[in-house]
């Protein structure tokens, strides 16, 4: 498994960034190879971002290159670019 998180700003406010995410929650449902995503805030550095659990670096790459991937930094208003790291899943307690 791999683990994609995903830190930005946004020119948005967190209402309207909750709102976004809410409406987009049932595209990220359908996509293949995505186990888990969790929504994430930093309030005091005002950092929204996703953490991601994928089946495989293949599903990850599949999606990265999807329409939905392609979408996120306009739908977000994304002020500049965003902070990626990926990890590989070990083992998990649950």
């Amino acid at each position: 498994m791999i683990m994609q998180i995903i830190k930005f700003k946004s020119e948005l406010s967190e209402p309207e960034i909750l709102r976004i995410a809410e409406e987009r929650k049932p595209l990220f449902s359908e996509v293949p190879g995505l186990i888990q995503k969790s929504y994430v805030v930093k309030q005091e550095d005002e950092m929204y971002g996703g953490v991601y659990l994928w089946e495989s670096q293949e599903a990850l790459q599949a999606f990265r290159s999807s329409e939905l991937a392609k979408s996120i930094p306009t739908s977000y208003k994304i002020m500049g670019t965003p902070s990626v790291e990926l990890m590989e899943v070990k083992f998990q307690l649950r």
